[in-house]
């Protein structure tokens, strides 16, 4: 902690007892946490900025959800780990804290079976002699039709839900599917867009292309003709080895992108695999407690008796009790891409699984409860408190992860830990968006971390983060990205020709302040900036502010060094550097 001061004094100190002259201390600035010298952190438990208190000393336990790796990263996981990184780097090169920084990376989940299956399925077709250009053709438009029929009838659900909460005046829900049906939108301009390029390539002569029309058909139908594969045949793929394959590529792949974009690494990297028997253990705990039951190889957590326990359910996103606002589409989200039994097999609907019974085509391991796999939460308590303990500071996350998996995280650890609080302070960085829609995957709209670097620099991306308020929205464009260019040239600009000065013999010369007025000023403006990239980056690793105080004396420094006549002085200038 450091302390400001208003500008006065106050009552001057006398010991009777001493010798010594009366001494006035400096008034202290005390009116507001950042003069106390406070760091601030916008903790999502809360929904405001909260004065940070580690649990011990300075010592800070840190832990980031890292990646699903089941395909490349993009420009919005840039987003969150580079503001991460920034704010780890803040906390413990500029305010000295001690940080033990983990993050897991998930390489078993719906996502990665999906595609891992999907990909293995496409590799054995692509190396079937026996369907030739001509059945693959055949292939590709039954495929493309069932991709629209049911890209139809999710239209048709979609609107069906926001006809009903209207009816209902429900607008929470209204807004909710309204926002389902702009992206299903774009979901299926992109499947138009498909079923044109598909369409043109089946009209190709399999004489004329030869292997090449049936290469390029392959890849132009992928994915219609990989979701047809894997709902016909995906139980057949069983084999642990496509599944670890799959993810730990994708999980290099992550890795040498952080390395790529200049990210420390973190103090500990784990991975779900290899927890299973601990996840195993955690889940019977629950069990033993009464918070959780079995239920046809799944294991639920109980969320009425987690609440008659005395704990409390959605901190992060508060809905209703007992979850009773929960959404159709956010149980869906919750429940993975590969869902679980339904309702059917659950006390709550809105009771979420810790273990999920594995069906064909999925990896399983042998547990109390039936052959099956790790629910998706579960994940995160088991590393993240096998690491850090049972008491967390810092728990980090992109904000779409906030409900269900943060908020269903907290809950299982804190029925396995018998706690009210496993983390203290939850941060959540702000969606990157790209032409008015949160970037993503599924929406193809979507620029990968190695696309962005072929054309902007690691240090142009992180200007751009910089720039930003890492806890709300932004966009990434044209603009934004030739504003972090612009700004990096003004930094580089200004430190070329402090260099050039500090290379000269300025020993040789008049050291001291020979611009009168105008060093005085030069001088305030630098301490001006200190104070206040200082309390910037005190109030909720406000960078933005902190970037706009440095660009402002890279200003005042350049008018300085123009003035007719200068003797600038180098020291300062250098200090300014």
């Amino acid at each position: 902690m450091s302390l400001s001061g208003t500008g006065n004094f106050c009552q001057p100190i006398c010991e009777d007892s001493s010798h010594r002259h009366p001494w006035y201390p400096p008034e202290i600035a005390n009116t507001d946490p950042i003069a106390r010298g406070q760091l601030l952190l916008r903790n999502t438990l809360t929904g405001k900025k909260e004065p940070f208190v580690p649990m011990q000393a300075r010592h800070v336990r840190w832990y980031t959800c890292g990646p699903t790796v089941y395909d490349s990263s993009h420009v919005g996981h840039a987003r969150t780990y580079l503001s991460f990184d920034i704010m780890r780097r803040v906390m413990t090169d500029y305010f000295h804290y001690n940080v033990l920084y983990q993050i897991n990376t998930t390489d078993i989940d719906d996502k990665i079976i999906l595609r891992a299956r999907q990909n293995e399925l496409m590799r054995q077709l692509e190396q079937d002699d026996t369907v030739d250009f001509d059945k693959l053709v055949i292939l590709a438009k039954e495929a493309l039709d069932e991709a629209k029929a049911k890209s139809d009838q999710k239209k048709e659900d979609i609107a069906k839900a926001i006809e009903e909460a209207t009816q209902k005046k429900d607008s929470r829900a209204k807004t909710e599917q309204e926002g389902l049906m702009e992206q299903h939108l774009v979901k299926r301009k992109n499947l138009d867009n498909d079923e044109a390029k598909i369409m043109e390539l089946c009209g190709a002569s399999s004489s004329n292309g030869g292997d090449d029309a049936r290469a390029n058909l392959l890849v132009a139908a992928k994915s219609v003709i990989a979701e047809k594969l894997d709902r016909e045949r995906g139980h057949l793929v069983t084999d642990h080895s496509v599944f670890n394959a799959h993810a730990r590529q994708y999980e290099r792949e992550f890795m040498e992108d952080m390395t790529a974009l200049g990210i420390r690494e973190p103090d500990v990297l784990t991975r779900v695999t290899e927890y299973v028997p601990q996840i195993i253990a955690f889940v019977e705990t629950i069990i033993e407690k009464g918070l959780a039951y079995k239920s046809n190889g799944s294991v639920y957590l109980s969320l009425d008796s987690f609440q008659d326990a005395g704990h409390n359910y959605r901190k992060l996103s508060p809905a209703g009790p007992g979850g009773a606002a929960t959404s159709a589409a956010e149980m869906a989200e919750g429940e993975g891409a590969l869902g679980g039994g339904g309702s059917s097999e659950k006390r709550n609907p809105s009771d979420f699984a810790l273990w999920k019974a594995s069906k064909p085509g999925e990896p399983a391991w042998e547990s109390p409860f039936g052959p099956g796999r790790p629910g998706w939460h579960i994940e995160c308590s088991v590393v993240a408190g096998d690491i850090l303990g049972e008491r967390i500071d810092i728990h980090s996350g992109g904000e779409d992860l906030k409900f269900p998996h943060h908020d269903n995280e907290l809950a299982q650890s804190e029925a396995c830990f018998g706690c009210n609080q496993w983390v203290n302070y939850f941060t959540h960085t702000g969606h990157l968006h790209i032409e008015g829609l949160k970037m993503s995957k599924s929406l193809k709209n979507f620029i990968t971390i190695r696309q962005a670097l072929e054309h902007n620099t690691a240090r142009q991306l992180r200007i751009m983060f910089l720039l930003q308020a890492w806890d709300q929205p932004m966009n990434y464009s044209d603009q934004t990205i030739d504003d972090a260019r612009s700004k990096e040239a003004t930094f580089k600009s200004f430190f070329r020709e402090v260099e050039a000065l500090v290379r000269d013999d300025y020993l040789a010369q008049e050291v001291g302040w020979r611009m009168a007025d105008n060093d005085h000023k030069l001088a305030d403006a630098y301490l001006a900036a200190r104070q206040s990239v200082h309390e910037s980056l005190l109030d909720n690793f406000n960078t933005k502010d902190a970037m706009s105080a440095l660009l402002k004396v890279i200003n005042e420094a350049n008018t300085y060094l123009r003035l007719p006549q200068v003797r600038p002085s180098v020291l300062l200038l250098r200090a300014i550097a």
